[in-house]
């Protein structure tokens, strides 16, 4: 739809730091066509205190002026001939995106279950009988149990409980449900958790 005199944000120039506004890099464009370098710097400092203004909560901070500075140096695309008060020579650092961070486990069979659990299965597989490794299992028990109940919406089995385990310790942990007792697991708590990592 083009209406003559309408003039919407899709159909302008992107924005390099939208949380300034449009009148702002408005402004930063306006700055740098001024010819005279004393009229520019009197511009360029107006517009770090209207910036500093829009961001007054965050004065507190140590950096905070030499951020307004830099923000100053990304909207002009660091074309904007001043003298700055700070150094903005790694602002330029700002704009760059971080690497993505690779998962530390490439492929987990069970997702729910996720990777700390398999380490522990890992763990259990070379532990040797005793108190420790049956302590460990008691723990790593009621946590797939706490993990099934949370990712299946409260439906859980302890036949499943103890069908994983041995799967997944390779036949090393075999659970005896006619004698382990699985805690007491308290279904608001958990759903509370649930609402939290969201």
């Amino acid at each position: 739809m083009n209406i003559q005199g309408l003039d919407y944000n899709t159909q302008r120039e992107k924005l390099v730091l939208p949380e300034y506004g449009r009148e702002i890099q408005n402004m930063v464009d306006y700055c740098m066509t001024i010819p005279d370098r004393q009229q520019r710097q009197k511009c360029a400092e107006s517009i770090v205190a209207v910036m500093d203004r829009m961001t007054a909560k965050n004065r507190s901070n140590i950096d905070h002026e030499q951020k307004l500075w830099d923000h100053l140096a990304i909207m002009s695309g660091f074309k904007l001939d001043i003298d700055y008060p700070v150094d903005v020579s790694n602002a330029r650092q700002i704009l760059q995106k971080p690497q993505p961070m690779s998962y530390p486990m490439s492929k987990i069979p069970i997702r729910h279950y996720g990777k700390i659990l398999f380490e522990l299965f890992d763990k259990l597989k070379t532990m040797e009988p005793g108190k420790e490794r049956d302590d460990l299992v008691g723990y790593t028990a009621n946590q797939m149990k706490r993990d099934l109940l949370m990712w299946s919406h409260g439906s859980s089995d302890d036949e499943k409980v103890a069908d994983d385990l041995y799967r997944f310790t390779d036949g090393k942990i075999r659970l005896d449900l006619s004698t382990f007792k699985f805690e007491r697991i308290n279904m608001k708590d958990l759903k509370e958790n649930k609402k939290k990592k969201k």
